[in-house]
């Protein structure tokens, strides 16, 4: 990577889940305060930068994905004046920090909705959100056949009658983005915290603002082929093309500040194209590479996810990010632990089938982190990633908390799986995660198992994850030819990934089921495992001198 080249082309994010990180103050959920003093951590792990998800203040019916006050922190995690110390802090680390935004929707609770239920029908209050009258000669009926993400319709009635817009919870009212005082709301909303020091923002829902304004039923979906993502469509509220417009004006804002402030999208699209739009020279500079996390564990798939991000990114001279977990999908050792490792649709949930081999997806995990990270471009790890820590897949009914349980029916048990709190120290829970004396439990319960996983147990452990990741991310800061850039893939046999970055590296893959000797190298830099007489072992990986 050229020195020159700005630092988020090829930087390597930790995505913090406050709640779920550290907790300072004993109440059992994740704070500013646990971040604050996790920031040596972070530091010789190795990172660039945390994402946090949301901390603004907040009634939590999305745990803090509706947001009643984007100025303000919510009590539960700090205050502001915290997280000004944060930002400062960790600076001082050498670490930047990048802040979730919310644009979609707002909470019920925002002083907004609250003044357009207030005001009535066809106030200017309303204008800010997406309210409608029903159908059906009383107006019981919704205004479309749209669906909320967490099941159910996405519109609910109000006492006068009309109805308001919901593609989530009914508790996250979507914003009416033709209506310019949302632009100018937002604006000034980038403005308060890029003043404050933030380094950049990832975009919720970003492909999800621009709604049609005629509100038309959902089109019936052309079925995929053999797999492949559906071709992009029309589609009503979903990665519509007037949604640039707003970023266009999003980039030019930040390139008013110093310090190369950025922006990555979460943006779930058809295509690599659609993908590209986000990040095209006047737009954002990142966007999730959310392909790359939902594909298979198969070599053909593998490399064509690889092939296809760089290709269209490059179209448009962005960097590609790759990821393989986030706080809204089955951590990766789980999904690669299943005979059927496959890949699902985006905006689609993600469905495990078969019986769990925890040790496979674990090694798999490993070998995969040697891939992402060696890969041209930027990554992101997911809090508790570098530990190696599984989904929680057995939490008892009574604890889950993901609205998504309530609004399917329990039917889909939701994201709290991934979200449960990650282990410090110690032998028991809450290991380390709250103080010795915490008042409360952490508030969703961990694994009676889980202390031989924690960053305590593992640091100094050469075969740990920990170290893995550690080791991973000290040679692909020193090394030359990781991060921004280019590769060659090198011919192998069928099963086996290699390619080659300049100068002189090279990331082999096996993916077969057998044994591959390695080519000539000058010295091996990093294995996911032991390797065993210069062979790579199948799901193992190597990073090699050349």
């Amino acid at each position: 990577m050229s020195p020159t080249s700005p630092w988020w082309r090829s930087a390597v994010i930790y995505q913090v889940y406050i709640r779920s990180f550290a907790d300072g103050n004993g109440d059992g959920v994740g704070d500013i305060a646990g971040i604050r003093s996790r920031l040596p951590y972070l530091k010789s792990l190795g990172v660039d930068a945390l994402w946090i998800n949301p901390w603004y203040k907040s009634p939590m019916a999305d745990h803090g994905y509706d947001v009643a006050d984007y100025r303000e922190i919510d009590p539960l995690f700090g205050t502001v004046a915290e997280a000004e110390q944060l930002i400062e802090e960790a600076h001082e680390h050498g670490i930047r920090i990048i802040p979730d935004i919310v644009p979609n929707h707002t909470s019920d609770q925002h002083a907004w909705f609250q003044a357009a239920l207030a005001a009535g029908p066809g106030s200017p209050e309303r204008g800010r959100y997406i309210f409608r009258p029903g159908r059906g000669p009383d107006g019981d009926q919704p205004p479309n056949d749209w669906d909320s993400r967490f099941g159910g319709p996405a519109w609910t009635r109000v006492p006068d009658g009309e109805w308001y817009l919901h593609l989530f919870t009914p508790q996250q009212p979507d914003l009416n983005w033709q209506h310019p005082e949302v632009h100018a709301e937002f604006e000034s909303v980038l403005r308060f915290w890029f003043s404050r020091g933030v380094d950049g923002f990832r975009i919720d829902v970003a492909h999800g603002l621009v709604k049609d304004p005629d509100l038309p039923d959902l089109p019936p979906l052309p079925a995929p082929a053999d797999g492949q993502p559906r071709p992009h469509t029309d589609h009503p509220f979903w990665d519509r093309d007037e949604v640039h417009d707003i970023y266009r004006a999003w980039r030019k804002l930040a390139d008013e500040y110093p310090g190369d402030r950025s922006f990555v999208a979460e943006a779930w699209t058809d295509t690599p194209e659609r993908l590209a739009a986000y990040v095209r020279e006047d737009g954002l500079h990142t966007a999730f590479n959310f392909d790359f996390l939902m594909s298979s564990w198969d070599p053909k798939d593998l490399r064509t996810v690889i092939d296809d991000t760089l290709a269209m990114l490059g179209n448009v001279g962005a960097p590609a990010t790759w990821v393989l977990s986030n706080h809204d999908v089955m951590r990766h050792p789980n999904r690669y632990g299943r005979t059927a490792a496959r890949r699902w649709l985006a905006n689609e949930s993600y469905v495990p089938e078969g019986p769990l081999d925890l040790q496979l997806g674990t090694r798999r995990a490993r070998a995969a982190a040697l891939l992402m990270l060696s890969l041209p471009g930027g990554a992101y790890v997911y809090q508790g990633e570098e530990l190696g820590l599984p989904e929680v897949e057995d939490l008892p009914e009574s604890v889950l908390q993901d609205p998504v349980w309530e609004r399917s029916g329990h039917t889909e048990r939701g994201r709290d799986g991934c979200r449960v709190p990650i282990p410090w120290s110690g032998q028991a829970a809450p290991y380390g995660f709250s103080p010795d004396n915490a008042s409360a439990e952490p508030w969703l319960p961990q694994p009676a198992d889980w202390a031989e996983r924690s960053a305590e147990a593992q640091t100094g452990d050469e075969a740990s994850m920990l170290q893995l990741y550690r080791s991973a991310l000290s040679l692909r800061r020193e090394h030359p030819a990781l991060g921004d850039g280019g590769m060659t893939w090198l011919d192998t046999p069928a099963g086996v990934l290699a390619f080659r970055r300049e100068p002189g590296f090279v990331c082999l893959l096996n993916l077969s089921t057998e044994p591959y000797r390695l080519p000539d190298h000058t010295s091996i830099l990093l294995t996911s495992e032991p390797v065993d007489d210069g062979r790579l072992a199948p799901d193992q990986a190597a990073w090699l001198a050349v």
